[in-house]
């Protein structure tokens, strides 16, 4: 190749004869001759040879034809192979997509306004939830494919009423909702397959389309994928929290400041900030109402005036002992109703198997069995001295009484009374 080169340069820009290139270079005239004619370096090709595999490819064509997906080795046992199987292996990787057909992946085109994806994220930090309890704890991230605008949420659990909460809250902060949202097959939103009656509704009453990705397929949804690892990767390190409220007002400026902010190659050099304007332009409006979200329950409240909620439990009002109780959990409340009336308002505790009680409602519990303590006692004393319930005495007889009214003497009976 330098031959070739340092030959054309000497003939062409210093006008050096091909006997004396010849002579310089030690090289023959025929050759100095080939190296001027020829507009293209010099390359090595050496004629193909035969392989060990062509006597087998008949017999790997056939296997191939009726098992397109059987495994080389197993190829290799059915034909009689004893050589290196590596060699078998590279014709066989050949000779397989004839019969198992090609997939090929077509890019995706986003436009404004379409498509949102949805995922779960559990970053690798216990967050205190108090009373020396610390814990993994799910965040609900969204990302805007045409902008790659990003939102987060941390949740209390990945139940589906927590995660309905989580998406109303994130597409109300951003102020409109996408045509579509995509999401894998978490088991509170499509877990069979099929999107769930609540996460239906959902999507229902904002008049989007829910879409579920196939099953053990990353890639369809690899947007808000690649965003979790660079959350992983950018936002946590170095940080501590005290609460997840604190989580999320972290993460919340974080993003608000840095990830949304950030210049992009896919995006031509520009951020999502910059193009956030034509995708919300493009996205649908709010629904007028607002759809029913968090964990919502009904059941009679029984003589422990407790209700449980996410493996935790609340008291309520004991006024409403015997009743049903509608119950209402966002991420931040507590909330139980009977008969239009709230019987009980708490904070939402995020840990698992916490008693959580209003001095309230066990003082009115206190007061309650001291009164129905006293009533049973009342009773009891009413059916000894044989009261009325306005109060006066029963006049009560003597049992000889009764023995004179119908004749009978048990002291000394007659003879007829015997018999």
């Amino acid at each position: 190749m330098e031959d070739w080169a340092e030959i054309r340069r000497l003939h062409r820009s210093e006008q050096v004869p091909i006997k004396e290139i010849s002579r310089r270079l030690r090289i023959a005239r025929n050759t100095v001759r080939e190296a001027l004619r020829s507009d293209a370096p010099p390359q090595y090709s050496r004629a193909p040879r035969g392989s060990a595999v062509d006597d087998f490819e008949p017999q790997i064509r056939l296997l191939l034809k009726e098992f397109p997906r059987m495994p080389a080795t197993v190829i290799a046992e059915r034909i009689g192979w004893r050589r290196s199987i590596t060699v078998l292996k590279d014709r066989v990787r050949l000779i397989r997509p004839e019969y198992v057909g090609i997939d090929p992946a077509d890019r995706t085109v986003y436009v404004a306004g379409g498509i949102s994806q949805w995922d779960l994220w559990f970053p690798p930090y216990r967050i205190p939830l108090g009373n020396s309890l610390f814990m993994l704890m799910p965040v609900l991230v969204a990302t805007m494919a045409f902008s790659r605008m990003a939102g987060a949420l941390m949740l209390p659990s990945r139940q589906g009423g927590d995660l309905t909460a989580g998406m109303w809250s994130i597409m109300s902060e951003l102020g409109a909702v996408t045509h579509k949202m995509v999401w894998d097959r978490e088991s509170a939103i499509g877990g069979k397959g099929k999107p769930t009656a609540l996460a239906t509704a959902f999507a229902g009453t904002l008049g989007t389309r829910l879409v579920l990705a196939p099953a053990r397929d990353p890639e369809f949804k690899g947007m808000v994928e690649r965003n979790n690892r660079y959350y992983e990767t950018s936002f946590m390190p170095g940080r501590e929290f005290g609460s997840p409220a604190d989580f999320n007002a972290q993460f919340g400026l974080w993003l608000t400041d840095t990830a949304n902010q950030r210049l992009m190659r896919s995006l031509g050099g520009r951020s999502p900030v910059d193009l956030w304007d034509e995708d919300r332009a493009a996205m649908m409006a709010l629904p007028p109402t607002a759809p029913v979200v968090g964990l919502r329950l009904r059941t009679r409240l029984a003589r422990d005036y407790y209700i449980r909620v996410a493996s935790n439990d609340y008291s309520v009002d004991p006024a409403a002992v015997g009743r049903f109780v509608d119950i209402i959990a966002s991420p931040d409340r507590v909330v139980a109703h009977c008969n239009g009336s709230e019987v009980a308002n708490h904070d939402r505790h995020w840990g698992t198997h916490a008693t959580i009680a209003d001095p309230a409602h066990v003082a009115a519990a206190k007061g309650l069995r001291a009164q129905y303590r006293q009533e049973q006692a009342t009773q009891a004393r009413r059916r000894i001295d044989r009261t009325h319930n306005d109060g006066h005495r029963v006049t009560l007889r003597a049992l000889p009484d009764y023995d004179d009214l119908y004749g009978v003497n048990f002291q000394n009976p007659s003879a007829s009374e015997l018999g």
